[in-house]
Formats: C-alpha cells, structure tokens, sequence
C-alpha cells in the first residue's frame, strides 16, 4: 500500500524545517525535484507506519515565478492526502496569505500556528477555535522550539487525513462573484477537465491573467469569453485584475484578525520594538557603518579570542611532534607523521578555535534577524551594479562556504540575476580561505593591524564581486532588474543550543574535510615531497618541488614565484584550506613553527599578494561541481575557472607591482 503523503508548507522563517525535523526525528531523506536544482527533503512521520512528510520550499505565495514556487506548486496540484500549512503567528497577515491561496486550491489542509511564545507577547488572545470555524479547517498552537505542540500536529495529521473536507470558497464581492460564476459555468458546460484544478480556481486564474492556464484553456474554446470578461471588469476597476483578486484576499485576512485576535492595549502605539532598531540599522548612511562595523568587529573578535585558544593547539601540536620524534626510530615513518599528517592536517586544526568563532557568530547574526536586515540596506548598493539586494543573501553565505552560497541562488526568480550571482559568488572569501589569512596575517602583521589586514581581504571580495556582477549584467546577462521583496523577521535572542546546533553543521562538514579530503591530500602532498629517496624534504629537487618551480617563473611578477607557493595553490584548487597544510608538509612544519617559517621567508607585501590571489582564483572542486550542476553546463564552470584565474593574477599584480612602487618590501 502507497504511503499517504502530507505536504508541509509555509513562509521563510516561518520554523517550517525545524517542525519538519520534529515530525520525523531528522531521520529524512535529501535530493532534488526533477527537472530544477531545488531541494527536496523527504521523511517518515514519527510513531505512524505509512505516512510520508515532504518538505516544500519555503514560499510566500503560490505566484509561481520561482523555482521553488513553481515546485510547491506542481506538488500541490497532485493533490496530497493532507498539507501542514506553518504559521509565524506573530506575523499573521503576511503568513495568511499563503493559507488562503492553499484553501481556494481545494487542499485538504491543517494549519500549524507556530511562534506562540512570540505571539503571546504581541497579542492577548488568538481564538483558535473561532478562526477553525471560519476557515473550515483543524487549527494547531505550536512553539516548536520549546517542542511544544509536536505531538498535538502529529494526532491531528492521523486524525485528519481520514476525514472529508468542504471546499472553501472566499467571497469577492458581487461584481466578481457574477463574472466568476459566468465562467464557472461555462467550464461546467465545456466540460473542461484539468488534473488539480477546479472549475473556481481555473475561473479565478483566468480572470488574474494567468498565460498558462490560458494556454490549457485553448482546447476548450473558451478564450473569447474570458477575454470579454476582463475587458469588463477592467472597465469598471481600471486596474490590474491580479491586483484586485490580492487586495480582496488581503481584505478578508484583515477581517479575520479583526475577528479571532485581541491585540495587546500595552503595546506602543507608535513603533514594535524591531521597527525602532530598524530605523537606525535600515538608516542608508548609519545602517552601512553599522553593518562594516558589524563585520569588523567580527573579525576582531576571530583574532583577540580564537588566537588564545589557538596557542594551546599549537603547543600540544609541538609537543605531540617531538615525542614522536624521540619514540619512533624510523625516519620515514617520523616525517610522515611529523612533517605529513601534524604539518598537514594538524597545521589545519590550530585553526579550529577562529573557524568556530566565525560560525558562531554568522549564525548568531542570521539568527537574530541582522543578516536579512543588511540584504535590505544592500539593495540599492546592489543595483547600481546590476542585482537585486536579494543576491546579497547569497554572497553573505559564501562566508561559510561557496557552495550553499551557489546553491542558495535557487531563491532567484530572474535567471539572469541567478547566473551573474552564481559567476561572483566564489569571490567572497569562505572559511576554507580562512586558514591561509589567519596564516600570514598571523605571521607578518603586527597584532594591531590584524584585523584590519583580514578585514580588508573580505571587504575586497565584496568589492570585486559588485564589479563583476556589473560587467557581466552588462555584457553576458542583460536584462532589467526584477523587483526586490524580502521579509525582514522581527529580532529574536536566538537560544545557545540553537546556534550552536546551526553552527555544529558547518563545523563538522570542515572537521570531516580534515579527516577526508585534506588528509588524502596531505598523504599525496608528503609522497611528493619526500620523492625521489635521498632528496632532502620538500626541497627543490622533490617532485612537488620540480612541479613547484616549473610553474614558479609565472608568479614572480606576483611576488611569490618559489615553487612552495605554486604548489599551495595547485593544492588548493581542491580545497581551499588545503594550501596552508601543503606548505605545512613542505617546509615541514606546523602551527606556530610554520608561523615562524613564513615571517622569515615572506615579506608583507608577498603575503597580501598570495593572500589575495587564494581569494580570487579557481574555485575549489566543490564549488566548480556545484557551479556545473546549477548551470547545467560545463562551458559556464570553465568560464568560473578562468576569469577568477585571470582577475586573480590580475588584482595580485597590481598590489605587489604597486606595492614595490610604494616602498614596501
């Protein structure tokens, strides 16, 4: 017997996963739709044999101009035996909306009220029980976060799916009404007959001016008809039709508040809390010093408190090397362990402390409700280099990691737009770029300038992805801006296991790198520096270092043409982090020892150079795969490949030539 499918649905952050993940024990199953790059997260409803749980995309309307509306919408029209539809309920009109457009589509339809914690603060009283009757559907309070309510929605989900359910109808007022019953009619008469739709629905999307069901309407003969119907009414509105059908349900929203909640007299009646801070942090000269600043501090933080903890890292490292050093007789064994799995993957670990620092604290920013906030401020900045402020939404990920940052684009409704912020994405500096900053910042920067110096390298990524996004916008992908709707959720203190569950994530994706990817490449690295047998280690007559210094001439210029640089970045093309532990391996050091090596054999200028070169040219294997899956296309993960590789080069001349002109040795 097939599973009974139940759909869960809601608004960005209306807690929609986090209910998902209670409702099946995390234990889900993750792919993509068919036919888009969106992702499909698929689970067993805990405590019930046969009930499915799928996740759709986090949406505010079924307008279908996204992907991810389209695939919520194409899922619905399937019909599933129940949908779970979340509620912020601290934010009722905007959440509502959605609601009503699943009730108009004839869903079978439960509605989980979630946030309750929040919304007690806002309101005195929700009659739940009022708003069921109303709407004709079961109604849930739930905080999922305090796991309140979980197993209510669980009984209610079994308790519904065996019921039949009465089809809504919302009433638009007489003259629409007439005009919808005319063509309801007239589907009737025709006998037309498409799978999800009910002759309501079809007459309400033919009068919106929806082409596509237009299109399916033409077998029917029935397009004349509509036609005269909308050239009547938009007669008597001398309006968009769409517009009206979204100001009517906006209006029956707003009589069902007014009916089913209470507010709170002891509210303020002039600013919420949130509208107060955001007129200061939206503010577009004071809201940009506060989100560098914001960032700044960031960095400052990363330095002052991660190098602490990193110290005794370092220290246990050293001494881990020496008793293997005194306890191992075997040469070669000793330097794979020493030079190899310490310099390489220990190297990488000293690290640690700053990389949770920083997870911590974007989590912290995005949880809080600031990061949505900065989108927002960035709009206009964004469009005068040819993107939405919702790309920035995007290329704030690609701190963590270019990949979810590609990925994120999905959120794109504009395929232009989509394409360029794919192109630029790789240019904002991620964790794994991280190791190779902290690195030489560490080793040839005064304490004083560090944060600065780091600053900088981050801001520069920002800089240099703005510009390309202008000249590919006006180049490669022309076309006009779309407009930019974002939801700005009200600041919440988000809880410590919260965050750190959020960051945990991101953490043990780059602790399995370490025992994974960078180790096999530091075992590969260590092979190729002890290589021929009797050549000193990671010496020039190595084959890393034949390689190296093959390809070292073409980096002078850039002021890094030894060969131990030139194979950090070869290496580094597999992942980013995975430079610092090849010239761990080869100058056969690690944590501070190589520290130290790198403030004798580099100059600051060098370093800034090779810093910024890391942060621009060729993504990782990662990013290059995610960029070929997003696009569909091999030619436009080449083309990633070889501008960042030039613009690289080229941004790396400039400072080092420029550099030397100044004085700077």
């Amino acid at each position: 017997m097939e599973d009974k499918k139940i759909a869960l649905i809601g608004n960005p952050n209306s807690g929609k996963t986090t209910i998902f993940n209670g409702l099946t024990g995390s234990s889900s199953k993750v792919g993509n739709w068919p036919g888009v790059t969106v992702e499909k997260k698929e689970g067993k409803l805990v405590g019930q044999k046969g009930v499915s749980i799928i996740d759709l995309p986090g949406i505010y309307s079924l307008s279908a101009y996204s992907d991810d509306e389209r695939v919520a919408k194409n899922f619905l029209l399937k019909k599933p035996d129940l949908v779970v539809d979340v509620i912020d309920t601290s934010n009722l009109k905007r959440n509502l909306y959605l609601a009503i457009q699943l009730l108009e589509m004839n869903q079978h339809l439960v509605m989980a009220f979630n946030m309750m914690d929040v919304a007690e603060k806002k309101y005195d009283e929700i009659n739940f029980e009022l708003f069921s009757q109303l709407l004709g559907v079961p109604v849930v309070p739930i905080t999922v976060h305090k796991k309140e309510g979980i197993e209510e929605l669980t009984q209610m989900i079994v308790a519904t799916t065996e019921k039949e359910h009465v089809e809504f109808r919302l009433p638009y007022g007489n003259e629409l009404e007439e005009h919808l019953c005319i063509l309801e009619n007239l589907f009737k008469r025709k006998e037309v007959s498409i799978p999800g739709h009910t002759c309501r629905m079809l007459a309400i999307a033919a009068l919106e001016g929806n082409e596509i069901i237009h299109k399916l309407l033409e077998p029917y003969d029935v397009l004349d008809t509509i036609k005269k119907e909308i050239d009547h009414l938009q007669g008597i509105y001398h309006d968009d039709l769409e517009s009206i059908f979204i100001e009517q349900r906006y209006g029956f929203i707003e009589g069902l508040i007014k009916r089913t909640v209470v507010r709170k007299r002891q509210i303020e009646k002039s600013l919420k809390f949130s509208d107060k801070v955001d007129k200061i942090v939206l503010h577009p000269v004071a809201g940009l010093l506060i989100f560098f600043g914001v960032m700044f501090l960031v960095f400052q933080i990363l330095f002052t408190a991660g190098d602490f903890i990193k110290g005794f890292l370092e220290m246990g490292f050293e001494n881990l090397s020496i008793w293997v050093g005194n306890t191992i007789p075997n040469y070669l064994a000793v330097s794979f362990i020493n030079d190899g799995i310490i310099g390489g993957v220990g190297t990488i670990i000293t690290f640690l402390p700053n990389l949770i620092l920083m997870f911590l604290l974007l989590t912290f920013l995005e949880d809080v409700g600031y990061m949505s906030r900065a989108a927002y401020l960035m709009d206009r900045f964004m469009r005068f280099f040819g993107l939405q402020g919702k790309a920035f939404i995007p290329l704030i990920t690609g701190f963590g990691c270019s990949v979810p940052a590609i990925l994120a684009t999905r959120t794109l409704e504009n395929k232009a737009d989509r394409m360029t912020t794919i192109m630029v994405a790789p240019l904002i500096s991620c964790s794994a770029r991280l190791p190779v900053y902290l690195l030489f910042v560490s080793a040839l920067f005064p304490v004083a300038q560090q944060g600065i110096v780091l600053f900088s390298i981050y801001i520069l990524g920002i800089i240099l992805a703005v510009i390309m996004a202008k000249i590919f916008k006006s180049t490669i992908f022309k076309v006009d801006n779309t407009t930019f709707v974002l939801e700005l959720p009200p600041y919440r203190i988000p809880t410590a296991k919260a965050t750190w569950i959020h960051s945990w994530e991101r953490i043990k994706d780059f602790l399995s790198r370490a025992g994974t990817l960078i180790l096999a490449m530091v075992i590969i690295v260590w092979v190729l520096s002890a290589l021929p047998l009797g050549v000193e280690y990671g010496s020039e007559q190595s084959i890393i270092g034949q390689i190296g210094a093959f390809i070292a001439p073409i980096f002078t210029p850039v002021g890094f043409g030894n060969y131990a640089a030139s194979s950090a970045l070869i290496a580094g093309i597999v992942a980013k982090e995975v430079a610092v532990s090849t010239l761990g391996t080869i100058y056969g050091a690690t944590g501070g020892g190589l520290v130290e090596v790198i403030s004798t054999q580099w100059s600051a200028i060098q370093a800034y150079s090779f810093m910024v070169m890391s942060a621009i040219y060729v993504p990782c294997l990662a990013a290059l795969a995610t960029i070929k899956k997003e696009t569909g296309s091999f030619k436009w993960m080449f083309f990633a490949m070889g501008y960042t590789l030039i613009l690289g080069y080229i941004v790396s001349l400039i400072i080092y030539q420029g550099g030397l002109l100044l004085g700077l040795k």
